[in-house]
């Protein structure tokens, strides 16, 4: 674990970070250095939402353009996109 904390871009406070960059190229330096280790746990969650929802293949140019696209949107700008009509999983035990 690192000892290492970034001013989180999403969350606006000082937290522990990541440990290495969890994507390629510019935009995983950027995460690295601008968004907490708590943040990304929570992109990890709402990107799982996406796949489910959209019914998501990886595999598919487009999809990975599309999740890559929501994780800056997400991260960056606090904007957070659901699909129409989404609703979250009830925790309810009725």
């Amino acid at each position: 674990m690192t000892d290492r904390t970034v001013v989180c871009q999403k969350l606006k406070k000082e937290l522990p970070a990541l440990e290495k960059a969890p994507y390629p190229g510019a935009l995983g330096q950027a995460i690295l250095e601008q968004i907490s280790a708590e943040a990304w746990q929570m992109w990890l969650g709402h990107q799982t939402m996406l796949i489910n929802e959209y019914r998501l293949s990886l595999i598919d140019p487009k999809a990975r353009e599309f999740l890559q696209t929501e994780m800056q949107r997400y991260l960056f700008t606090n904007e957070e996109s659901k699909p129409p009509g989404y609703q979250p999983a009830s925790t309810d035990n009725e």
